[in-house]
């Protein structure tokens, strides 16, 4: 048994190509996580580097005739901001916009619930909740989902950050969309990090 357990277990190098190999899918279709599933995912997400153990992250799960109600509430934050900018949104953009949340069986919103702390910026509780959302992916693609980190300019907006009850100093940082998808991609081929890195060192 115990030499079985050991022969199953992944090596470093399978579980970085496993990560490098991580895609953005922008049409999904079902199935899309059960409940289970969805709380192991946003268990890991919580486990991101927290400065002071702030846990600005909260999760919002969409899905069923709900993503409707969503874009509504997209659509007027697109109507608001044209209105506000001097432009007109014309027909094709509303429609579009009123079926964004349609792209995906399940969208994850996660929002940055921004906290005063002297040592703790701002920054830090966005970046955290950046780390949060990585995870999140990766584990929602460890149990064979596929995913898209969706924000845009709308995400801010105040109609759809009243629709999600996110607080006037708080951030939406991304919409998760969530499902399956039975296109072939592309391997991403040799990633070049030469010009990324420098080595501070003697």
């Amino acid at each position: 048994m115990e030499a079985n357990a050991q022969s199953a277990q992944v090596t470093d190098e399978q579980v970085i190509n496993w990560i490098k190999s991580r895609r953005s899918i922008g049409n999904l279709t079902i199935p899309a996580p059960k409940q289970p599933q969805v709380e192991a995912a946003i268990e890991c997400a919580m486990t991101a580097p927290d400065h002071k153990k702030l846990q600005p992250w909260r999760f919002i799960i969409t899905e069923g005739p709900r993503r409707h109600a969503f874009g509504r509430a997209l659509l007027a934050a697109a109507e608001a901001k044209a209105l506000r900018e001097g432009a007109e949104l014309d027909e094709r953009t509303a429609e579009k916009t009123l079926k964004m949340p349609l792209r995906a069986p399940m969208i994850i919103t996660v929002v940055t619930r921004m906290q005063y702390h002297e040592k703790v910026p701002a920054f830090e509780q966005l970046l955290s909740t950046g780390a949060a959302v990585q995870n999140l992916i990766l584990a929602l693609k460890a149990q064979g989902f596929d995913t898209v980190w969706r924000t845009g300019p709308l995400a801010n907006e105040p109609a759809v950050k009243s629709y999600f009850n996110v607080g006037a100093e708080d951030y939406v940082t991304a919409f998760v969309y969530v499902g399956s998808s039975h296109c072939q991609m592309p391997s991403r081929g040799n990633i070049d990090t030469a010009n990324f890195i420098t080595h501070d060192s003697e």
